[in-house]
């Protein structure tokens, strides 16, 4: 009886042992880039509470782990959630509610679907963006007469591409009281004949911006979601947003408290008083979907409006220069002042001249304070000797598809010598020893496979130019799956917790339709993400 006893006990003990662990899903029959220290390859992943358990073999880890749900890949590829380090999240969700002028080729095309746009959706406001006169065939900025004619009496607010252009009629210039004596440090009113054309170049667009109407909250809370759409329809689960206000970045907070948002959002605060003062004040604001902990500066304008900051004049505009946005005095004081909070500096530098003072201002503030992770935002055209000082921890936070959106005229900008030092992702990766990658969308298309292809390719859709632009500074794939995932997850302060599929990080992964990493070049573009998971549960 006493053996008969024994027995039981050992063969209950023995089963207790060998049952399976349970957790909330497993996903086997994978190629899973883990993008870990040995960028190694897994086959499947145990997920539990929204984190990775293990990682491993199929047979290992069906043998281990027991779950509800259970997710053969068919041998798919699936790399860690994708992480767009510099986007404009929230824009992206309002140009959904305005004109879409992206990819107009000319400005009979602008006007024309700006009319259609208003006769479906009449406003007292009409509001468009992305128009480039760099893509048309007369490559020189519009005038407002036809505008005038068109909405004598509705203001209308046409933004360029990059943000930093308006095209306005005089019904928008006489609300935000513009006019040919209008000066404004930091920017351009365009004069034609001594009258103001309607393009506006940066700081003077702050006068239009004053005299609009801010969107409603149902506007605001739709503009979220559908950014949120988009982005996690191509497999970005963090998206970090280069300048918000408080009343956004908290009305986002509120919308993934009830689970009305499930991206993540790094969010970067504009740089204006009041932000600055309840920011800075309050400190680092951090939940599992939420990091407020940066402030973001404009140092200068866009290449493409001649608002960047250069050394010498631009090739194609005598004597012409850029502009700081921000004088160089308050970057450097501003500087001072985030250095002595645990908020980091992320400052817009596109011109060599508006780098070296951004550069300059970092090295000099973050004297004796390590660890820092300053960015410098699109790092674009960098002279030479410059570039050391990106050894000292500063991240160039770049995004590739500039480089062949701007390939076509950046030379006539830059010159042949000095648009060398433009784009270098490679040098600027060599001398930082990582780079974060993103998008700038709406400035740009929202793909990170586009991203991907335009780092290693460096060429458009059509293949051109022949063998790449400036291929010495391609990344090779690896670095740019990186530059995607754990290095933007780095540059966030976050790498602990996603940027690779290891055990105890977040379950953020996308399933890819093909091999990210050995399909051919040419193909990277049309990769989509069929399947995308935030915290373990699908999204889509």
């Amino acid at each position: 009886m006493k053996a008969l006893l024994l027995a039981v006990i050992s063969l209950l003990v023995f089963n207790s042992c060998n049952s399976p662990e349970e957790v909330d899903l497993i996903v086997h029959n994978a190629n899973v880039y883990t993008v870990d220290d040995d960028f190694g390859k897994a086959e499947s992943m145990a997920i539990k509470d929204g984190l990775i358990v293990a990682v491993g073999t199929s047979d290992a880890i069906l043998q281990k782990y027991g779950a509800k749900k259970v997710v053969d890949a068919q041998g798919k590829t699936i790399v860690p959630g994708l992480i767009d380090a510099h986007c404009h999240f929230y824009n992206l969700g309002l140009n959904q509610q305005i004109v879409d002028l992206m990819g107009t080729e000319s400005f009979q095309e602008i006007l024309d679907q700006t009319v259609d746009f208003y006769k479906e959706r009449p406003a007292n406001i009409v509001r468009g963006r992305g128009w480039d006169q760099n893509d048309w065939e007369i490559k020189e900025f519009p005038t407002k007469e036809k505008l005038d004619e068109l909405f004598p009496d509705v203001p209308v607010i046409l933004e360029r591409v990059d943000g930093h252009a308006y095209l306005v009629n005089q019904k928008a210039l006489d609300l935000a009281g513009i006019n040919a004596n209008t000066t404004v440090d930091g920017g351009e009113v365009v004069l034609q004949n001594g009258m103001p054309t309607g393009v506006l170049v940066d700081n003077p667009m702050l006068l239009v911006d004053a005299v609009i109407p801010k969107p409603s909250r149902q506007v605001q809370v739709q503009a979220l979601k559908d950014a949120e759409r988009i982005c996690l329809d191509y497999g970005l689960t963090t998206v970090n947003d280069a300048g918000l206000d408080r009343s956004t970045i908290e009305l986002i907070d509120s919308l993934q408290q009830t689970n009305d948002l499930n991206i993540r959002v790094y969010a970067m605060i504009s740089n204006t008083p009041e932000n600055l003062e309840y920011y800075l004040n309050k400190g680092i604001v951090k939940t599992n979907q939420l990091h407020v902990r940066s402030v973001k500066v404009y140092g200068d304008g866009a290449l493409g409006s001649r608002g960047a900051a250069l050394k010498e004049p631009y090739s194609d505009k005598e004597n012409h220069f850029g502009a700081m946005v921000t004088p160089v005095d308050q970057i450097e004081s501003l500087a001072v002042r985030i250095a002595s909070t645990e908020y980091q500096m992320n400052t817009h530098a596109i011109g060599d001249s508006a780098n070296v003072v951004v550069l300059r201002a970092y090295k000099n503030a973050l004297e004796g304070h390590p660890d820092r992770r300053w960015k410098v935002e699109h790092a674009q055209v960098v002279e030479e000797q410059d570039f050391d000082y990106f050894e000292n921890g500063i991240i160039p936070s770049v995004q590739p598809t500039h480089a062949t959106s701007d390939m076509y005229w950046a030379e006539d900008r830059l010159g042949e010598v000095r648009v060398g030092g433009a784009y270098a992702f490679k040098t600027l990766l060599d001398k930082a020893g990582l780079v974060a990658l993103g998008t700038d969308f709406p400035v740009e298309r929202v793909s990170p496979f586009l991203t991907f292809y335009a780092a290693v390719a460096r060429q458009d859709l059509e293949e051109y130019p022949e063998g790449g632009f400036q291929m010495k500074d391609a990344l090779s794939r690896e670095e740019t799956l990186k530059g995607m995932t754990i290095w933007a997850a780095y540059s966030n302060f976050e790498e602990n917790e996603k940027g690779s599929l290891e055990p105890g990080k977040f379950a953020d992964f996308v399933v890819l339709s093909e091999d990210i990493m050995t399909i051919p070049v040419k193909q990277i573009p049309k990769l989509e993400a069929e399947q995308v998971f935030v915290a373990g549960e699908q999204v889509k």
